[in-house]
């Protein structure tokens, strides 16, 4: 089998999608690596996969430059011939669908990790952003073979508009989180020292989050109940997460400096900052499945996060963490002062956050459900 894997960063297969493709590569496929030249690329050699460049401005709505983008997608996929195409995030599903429609690509599949920030408010622009959405991915899904999606209520929502046929839905939760990096175990209790002394929170009690800072990442919530629970002064908020420039949605550094969260910006040693973390946060308004949330189970640590799409589908109430309302700063604040006080309660939340990671989000596991899918969809082509 001769399969290309599309996406419009380097940086997005290289990160998530380099276990799958190393596994077709030992089973002796032809694995190509379809996305623009950046940091990443020339790696991907390395790793018996072929990287072939095209052109996209990620930003662009201009319908000539998103025209352009098709055809430079079909002139990059043509010479290969492909026996099967693995779309990633909106535009390469919609442009990657067409160009391999025109090349004659024989298998097309969809990956949708998430709905995007348009389906958080109901204004009026993002409700006619959403039209548009779905009506192209109805479109695009009409003439796909499968569509991915890693959690459960996005296609549910998209079934039901009439956007997808149930019989092209298949559900792979979450790109997987290799839980023998993100394995507790593998951090030494002088590490943490060092990183907490280096913080200067040796003896406080530390309540993380990891996460862009945006406010539908739900930061103004994690900042106000570090300010309700100020009073105990043996405990320390820390979020990690730069800030978004030019996103309407990104808190500015005045905010972040100010209150009782401890603000590092961005951060290259998230596994560390997990391991001296003692209560994982992450109030956010919707997502497709959080890979942080992943990397904290994966690290024990108990979560409290929100009861909605994506996030839900990493904690189970009540056993390795809690779910609060949307937008709820009480709650949310409630439920850290209960873990804060109770230590054996986030021990045994934290060790069995680390057992759903291995049985349900473990990488190995979702490059077999993948590997699984590609059989399945060759099969039905020979018949």
């Amino acid at each position: 089998m001769t399969i290309a894997f599309l996406s419009h960063l380097d940086l997005n297969l290289y990160l998530f999608r380099l276990p799958i493709m190393k596994k077709l590569v030992e089973e002796g496929h032809t694995v190509y690596a379809v996305c623009p030249k950046g940091d990443k690329f020339d790696l991907f050699e390395e790793h018996g996969v072929k990287a072939i460049a095209y052109r996209i401005e990620r930003s662009s709505l201009n319908p000539l430059k998103e025209l352009k983008a098709i055809y430079n997608i079909y002139r990059a996929i043509k010479p290969l011939e492909l026996d099967m195409i693995h779309t990633f995030t909106a535009k390469p599903n919609i442009y990657g669908t067409l160009a391999a429609k025109m090349v004659g690509v024989p298998t097309i599949i969809n990956l949708v990790e998430g709905l995007g920030s348009f389906y958080i408010e109901d204004t009026p622009k993002n409700i006619a952003v959403r039209t548009v959405i779905e009506k192209l991915y109805k479109m695009v899904f009409s003439l796909s073979d499968r569509v991915v999606f890693v959690n459960s209520d996005d296609p549910h929502y998209l079934e039901s508009k009439g956007v997808i046929v149930r019989g092209k839905i298949k559900i792979i939760k979450s790109v997987g989180i290799d839980t023998d990096v993100f394995n507790p175990l593998c951090i030494k209790d002088k590490e943490i020292l060092t990183l907490k002394k280096e913080l200067k929170i040796e003896s406080k009690t530390v309540v993380l989050m990891v996460a862009r800072a945006i406010w539908h990442k739900g930061i103004r919530e994690f900042y106000e109940a570090a300010t309700m629970l100020s009073k105990d002064k043996n405990v320390q908020f820390i979020l990690v997460g730069d800030t978004d420039e030019g996103n309407p949605s990104s808190a500015d550094e005045v905010f972040l400096k100010s209150g009782d969260v401890v603000w590092l910006g961005h951060r290259d040693d998230i596994l560390e900052l997990t391991a001296i973390s003692d209560i994982y946060v992450l109030p956010s308004y919707r997502e497709g499945v959080p890979r942080t949330l992943l990397e904290a189970a994966s690290m024990a640590k108990p979560i409290i996060t929100t009861d909605t799409v994506g996030c839900r589908e990493v904690v189970k109430n009540g056993e390795n963490g809690f779910l609060v309302p949307v937008a709820d700063s009480e709650t949310l604040a409630r439920k850290i002062e209960y873990l804060l006080n109770n230590p054996t309660k986030r021990k045994i939340m934290g060790e069995n956050g680390r057992i759903l990671a291995i049985d349900e989000f473990d990488v190995q596991r979702v490059v077999l459900q993948y590997m699984g899918l590609y059989k399945e969809l060759m099969e039905e082509r020979k018949q």
